[in-house]
């Protein structure tokens, strides 16, 4: 394992020094696993797993594990020669927590633990709370110790707690570490390796935050991380935890935030797993059948340690900006994914996840508690009321929900022939009726691109060019409907294939012209976001927001207006869904000077024909839209144009 090395001298020392002068203690106290089997001890990571402490005057490895039902668990590794007899466990009481302590064991080497079930079955697992794993194939743990790493990004922090994020600019890129980008012979970059390209390229394109696929540990490569197996161990595919550390310090010192995409709604069924750990379902409830995975079992208080813990644990060691919290529909619901099989009912008679649901409030009540200032973005799909509603008013307290109604309606939408959109225009319209209903983030996702659903550019109906009109009219209504923002990486290149997680994306498309103008639309539309505050300033209620035209369903035209806090930030979008031109449009505006137009998507820089509406554009005293004034403007095939007033 290359990327794994045994503690140098000075780094030794270093970790013995910061030991001692913290008076970290390996043994659990009586407290510490009252509150763990209690769902209560929400720093759990730093006394479970493995910890290189000193202890009763010696220096070594600490071990402890939560395994209630095994007779016997033992330490094995290559420094036993894999005998269980030579490092057995104490087991504590009726915690069912087992501790032991070897003394001269250092970082770097690979160990799991042997247990003995109640069936008298051995079994080899992975440590739940390791901090490093080997990499895939194979599946032990590594002794690494996460001291040591130089934060230089306290400014950002400082900053982060003055934000407030839901009247500010949120626009995120999504990411697949593993096939952004890759050397000349296929291989991953490792977290070092891709940071300087990848923060002058998210700074370049006017992201404000880069969303990560999971990074926990995971077996395949196919699952992007979503089944994971080592929740405290970022995945060794791409280097050390100090690299993912060296990553996220350099984007907060750049600017940029982290969040990670974060998975305790299900993990993976492979043997060395948290599944049937110590010989009974510890950690599970039951298979989810929809991913052929392990629910976890939230009726258990030790599974809220462990996983309230792991939330604590990325916000706290590796200083992430935010959890995107996956799957939580299927958390919520006893009945996701069971389209005609058995499920019981909870108490009530009723289909809600109580237990699930009593774990995202604690989650996010624990979490704000800490970490007040991080965002909190749940993944959920259907109409559960409150889910971004603060836990006092009876929600779920999450900062952000994903708008996923907003996104599944307008990509339906733009799946559509040209002609078969008259008959659905309400796919574009009726996403404003609960547009305000929660803190949304609108997302064209990975999900979106995968499986046979085409990329976003492949979506569009018509030919070559009134694809890439079509994908910038579309990318035009995402960023300035209401909403915080979510691209997955390659959609701002326009990529023709689907994402595939073994390779990298397509580059070589930049250097063809049509895709480095549409590459070059992204950019200044995104900078575009980033400076007009009506396109985020007021996000959460309706006087943010208004329609100008709304019902013009023959021409496939909408038009509105968004607006910020100051009557000054004003600006008036109209789009355009069918490849006809008018050369003269009039639209119902406000009262003004006249209107400038600071975006227009055919521009010949972003690979249009050019038919824009240059200079000042004349407001008449024409009744129109049931507005008092109006105004004319081209308007051209499957174009979008964004016009800002010049108020007296």
């Amino acid at each position: 394992m290359a990327w794994i090395k045994k503690l140098s001298t000075s780094q030794l020392q270093e970790i013995k020094k910061e030991s001692e002068v913290h008076k970290v203690g390996p043994i659990l106290t009586q407290e510490e696993m009252y509150l763990f089997n209690c769902g209560e001890f929400y720093h759990s990571f730093r006394k479970f797993g493995a910890h290189f402490v000193k202890h009763e005057g010696r220096w070594g490895t600490h071990f402890a594990l939560w395994a209630p039902q095994a007779k016997k668990v033992s330490v094995v590794g290559d420094f036993n020669g894999w005998r269980g007899m030579n490092h057995p466990m104490e087991k504590w009481g009726d915690h069912g927590i087992w501790t032991c302590f070897i003394p001269g064991l250092e970082e770097g080497e690979i160990y799991k633990y042997e247990l003995l079930t109640s069936s008298e079955e051995r079994v080899l697992k992975a440590d739940p709370y390791a901090f490093f794993s080997e990499v895939r194939p194979h599946t032990a743990s590594v002794i690494y110790s996460l001291k040591g790493y130089s934060w230089g990004d306290q400014t950002w922090l400082n900053q982060r707690k003055t934000r407030n994020q839901k009247v500010s600019p949120l626009s995120i890129y999504e990411i697949h570490l593993g096939s952004w980008k890759r050397t000349e012979e296929g291989r991953f970059l490792n977290y070092a390796q891709l940071t300087p390209e990848l923060i002058r390229y998210v700074k370049s394109m006017g992201y404000t935050h880069v969303e990560l696929l999971p990074l926990m540990e995971h077996p395949y490569d196919g699952s992007w991380g979503y089944q994971g197996t080592g929740f405290y161990s970022c995945t060794s595919r791409y280097g050390t935890p100090h690299d993912l550390m060296f990553l996220i310090d350099q984007c907060h010192q750049a600017g940029i935030g982290v969040i990670l995409d974060w998975v305790p709604g299900h993990f993976c069924k492979d043997a060395h797993g948290l599944g049937n750990f110590d010989g009974s379902p510890l950690y599970e409830k039951e298979v989810h059948e929809h991913w052929g995975t392990y629910k976890f079992d939230y009726s258990r208080s030790e599974v809220w340690s462990f996983l309230i813990s792991n939330a604590v644990f990325w916000l706290e060691v590796f200083h992430v900006d935010g959890l995107r919290v996956d799957g939580v529909s299927s958390m919520l619901y006893l009945d996701y994914g069971k389209e005609g099989g058995s499920w019981q009912a909870n108490l009530y008679g009723g289909r809600e996840n109580l237990e699930a649901v009593g774990f995202l409030k604690r989650l996010n009540e624990t979490v704000n508690r800490f970490y007040p200032e991080v965002l909190m973005i749940a993944e959920e799909a259907t109409d559960w009321q409150g889910v971004t509603c603060p836990l006092d008013q009876e929600g779920l307290g999450f900062t952000f929900k994903w708008n996923m109604g907003w996104m599944n309606d307008t990509l339906r939408y733009i799946n559509l022939d040209f002609h078969e959109r008259r008959s659905f225009h309400q796919l574009l319209t009726f996403p404003m009726m609960y547009a305000y209903t929660e803190n949304f983030i609108l997302p064209l996702s990975h999900d979106e691109v995968v499986h046979g659903k085409k990329s976003l550019l492949d979506k569009m109906p018509g030919d070559y060019e009134q694809k890439f009109a079509g994908l910038r009219g579309l990318y035009t209504y995402f960023i300035t409907s209401p909403g915080k923002k979510l691209l997955f990486m390659g959609g701002e290149m326009a990529q023709f294939i689907e994402w595939r997680e073994d390779r990298e994306l397509d580059w070589f498309l930049m250097d063809y012209e049509t895709h480095r103008k549409y590459h070059f639309f992204v950019q200044q539309l995104n900078a575009l976001y980033l400076q007009e505050k009506a396109l985020w300033e007021i996000d959460q209620d309706w006087s943010g927001f208004e329609w100008i035209d709304v019902h013009n369903h023959e021409q496939g035209i909408i038009v509105f207006c968004r607006k910020g806090k100051s009557s000054e930030d004003r600006l008036v979008v109209l789009i355009n869904f069918q490849p006809y031109g008018y050369g003269r449009h009039r639209i119902g505006v406000e009262k003004a000077l006249g209107y400038r137009e600071i975006l227009n998507t055919d521009s010949a820089d972003f690979g249009g024909g050019d038919r824009t509406n240059p200079g000042l554009l004349k407001v008449e005293r024409v009744p129109w839209h049931g507005r008092e004034f109006s105004l004319e403007i081209q308007v051209p095939p499957l174009g979008a144009m964004i016009l800002k007033p010049e108020l007296a």
